[in-house]
């Protein structure tokens, strides 16, 4: 978006705030989602979700394409997410208070617990594999991507990312009955 200075000089101006708080509240649940599953601790969630929204807004400007957006917005947050990984050292506390809002009213305290213990149990042999596993399956479910997106985001092809994720989940299916088994 181009604006005239008083000067007459043109300037670029930052994206309409109209326009990016549609986006912000189209995106914020995904990327919310997406957050929360590789950090674990709510307080620090909401802190990278507002510093994702905060760095796309300011450099809107470099943003090529609107049709983009979703995979640029997701890649900051891959990236903050990295950068909060290295200052705290993969340090992760689940909420009870955000599992309880995930889990279904519907269900019983029963199941809700043994829910809220089965997501624990795949949190924890999550966490086991490679980072770029990890990203992958959090980007599939807790940000609900499809393939195609990202494998832009990690940079990979997206034939590659399908095979990613069946042989994660399959080793994941495999960990989660020999857990059983003990």
């Amino acid at each position: 978006m181009l604006s005239t200075t008083r000067n007459g000089a043109v300037a670029q101006a930052a994206p309409s705030l109209e326009a990016f708080s549609e986006k912000y509240s189209k995106y914020f649940p995904r990327v919310f989602a997406y957050i929360y599953a590789r950090v674990g601790n709510l307080h620090r969630t909401e802190d990278l979700v507002s510093e994702v929204f905060e760095r796309a807004y300011t450099k809107a400007e470099s943003l090529r394409s609107e049709a983009a957006f979703s995979t640029w917005l997701f890649t900051i947050a891959r990236n903050a997410i990295i950068s909060h990984g290295r200052k705290y050292n993969r340090e992760t506390l689940v909420d009870p208070e955000v599992m309880q809002e995930i889990a279904p009213h519907s269900a019983s305290v029963e199941s809700q617990v043994l829910q809220q213990e089965e997501m624990q149990d795949i949190a924890r042999l999550v966490r086991q594999f490679p980072q770029r596993e990890q990203d992958i399956i959090s980007l599939k479910f807790d940000a609900e991507l499809p393939n195609q997106q990202i494998a832009e985001i990690m940079g990979l092809s997206e034939p590659n990312v399908r095979v990613i994720i069946f042989r994660t989940l399959r080793k994941l299916r495999e960990m989660l009955v020999a857990d059983a088994a003990r």
